[in-house]
């Protein structure tokens, strides 16, 4: 019998999370993609829903039962206590959603993805956390390739991004994706930590 961890993989947009969970997944490991989960639960969870609607309107969800993205992205916007209302309403559910999924999946390890680990309180979840980082300017040419932005879109969203982890009190172990370094060595090196 082993002893269940759960590992969060951080790191600021344009780090290349995404890359280290494929590989994990391609290896056989079980990742939860926080954003992904996070995105279904708005579109299925009726406490969710009852509570957005509740805060932001009727309107917050369109005709076809789903989250008006428009409309939610406008009402956040440059607005902290929308936002913080938000997060409020879905972490906590996103939160128990990764529990009963981590309970549940056989494997001894497990991961979890998310860009926001201290914000929502994951961080006192977790067992371990691999911060994925790359140099300022590869993560800018990155998001700016993938999402077609500007550079200053890019920073600003860097900017605004916390990746300070003195909250954090597990061990912290930190993957470089400077697209130098070979990525695959590193997790194997992280696993055989175990």
């Amino acid at each position: 019998m082993c002893s269940k961890k759960l590992i969060a993989i951080t790191g600021g947009i344009g780090s290349g999370k995404s890359v280290v969970t494929k590989v994990l997944r391609e290896m056989g490991h079980e990742v939860y993609d926080c954003d992904h989960h996070a995105k279904r639960l708005i579109n299925t969870s009726p406490i969710i829903r009852q509570r957005l609607i509740t805060r932001f309107g009727e309107d917050i969800y369109a005709s076809d039962g789903f989250i008006n993205k428009a409309l939610l992205s406008s009402i956040i916007f440059n607005n902290p206590d929308a936002l913080a209302a938000v997060n409020g309403i879905v972490h906590p559910l996103v939160k128990a959603d990764l529990i009963g999924w981590h309970l549940s999946c056989p494997a001894c390890h497990n991961f979890v993805e998310t860009a926001i680990l201290v914000e929502s309180g994951m961080h006192t979840m977790v067992d371990e956390v691999w911060n994925v980082t790359a140099p300022v300017e590869t993560r800018i040419t990155r998001v700016m390739n993938r999402n077609a932005t500007t550079r200053e879109k890019v920073l600003e969203r860097i900017n605004s991004q916390s990746t300070s982890m003195s909250e954090v009190s597990v061990p912290v172990k930190t993957i470089i994706n400077d697209g130098i370094t070979a990525i695959l060595p590193q997790i194997v090196a992280l696993l055989g930590s175990f």
